[in-house]
Order: structure tokens, then sequence, then C-alpha cells
């Protein structure tokens, strides 16, 4: 798969070419290129801004670039014919090469980051309880570790849906 720098990338842009972010929503929100189109991985098989764009370029582009280069196969068979470009270094290499991005800093954190906040706070106060209070408290450590061994198993994260209905999160779910 062909990779494009951040410079050859926003040229490109500037002559017609599709930016498509493929991470989730939430990352999104926060911070973006500018006219980009998020369209998360899990989306792209019926995503119609890719498939009824009238440009004959798509490039690609996820935070570091890793996930565009895991997945390039799917991106290119999304892309439905058209020359797929991917941009090396991701949203990071844009910013590194000093390209403007806009920033919500009302947005709340990445979800990812509000369950390892919320996995974190819990885990430091049943072991804080465990050593002070009661040794009963090491069942809270207990059931966060299973919690994250069966969300890293399955793919389901019941602590990220909880908190996906908090109030601070409500752009996330329209």
């Amino acid at each position: 798969m062909k990779t494009v720098d951040a410079c050859t990338a926003r040229s490109l842009l500037e002559q017609g070419a599709l930016l498509v972010d493929i991470r989730a929503p939430d990352e999104h929100a926060r911070e973006r290129i500018s006219g980009a189109c998020c369209i998360p991985l899990d989306r792209l098989h019926d995503a119609p801004q890719l498939r009824d764009a009238a440009a004959s370029t798509v490039v690609f582009h996820c935070r570091s670039g890793m996930r565009t280069r895991a997945n390039a196969a799917a991106l290119e068979a999304a892309a439905g014919g058209r020359e797929v470009l991917l941009l090396d270094g991701g949203i990071d290499a844009w910013k590194q090469a000093g390209l403007p991005v806009v920033r919500e800093a009302g947005a709340p954190l990445e979800l990812n980051r509000q369950v390892q906040i919320a996995v974190g706070v819990l885990l430091l106060a049943g072991s804080t309880l465990a050593a002070t209070v009661s040794p009963w408290f090491l069942l809270l450590t207990g059931f966060l570790g299973a919690g994250l061994l069966f969300a890293g198993v399955s793919g389901f994260c019941g602590l990220a849906h909880v908190l996906l209905r908090m109030p601070w999160n409500r752009a996330m779910r329209a």
C-alpha cells in the first residue's frame, strides 16, 4: 500500500482527494484534520460518505499510521476501485509537519482513556481500602481484573458502555 507524507496529503486534498479518518468518533471529535470525514473501521463497508464521494483518490489516516497499515486491505476494498493512499504517521505526523488541526477543547477524553482512568482509580481505591480497612476490598481489584480480561477476550467492555451513557459523553452517542 502506498503511503504519502503530510505535505503531499495536503496537496492532494487541495486537488480534491477525499480524506477519511478511520479512528473512533470520540477520537475524531477531540482532534481532527479539517475536512476529514470520520468513518470508523467497523463502518467502512456501508459508509455513504465513501461510497458516494466523487473523489478519485482516497487518503486514509488514523492517529499514528498503525491502524491504517494494519487494515490496508480492508481500506483498499472499501475505496471501491479508487486510488488509495495512507497518511504516513497519521494525524501525529500531520501535526509534526506544522499543519493545522481542529481541536475541540470541550470534547470529552477518548473513551479508552476514560476506561483507563476509571479502572486505575478503582484499582487504587480497592488496594488502599484492602490495606487499610478490610482485605475484602481485594474483591474489587479482582473484579476489575476479570472485567479487563473479559473485555480483551470478547471485545465487549461493559465499563465503556456505562461511561458512554455519562452526561459528558452525550455528543458521542448522537
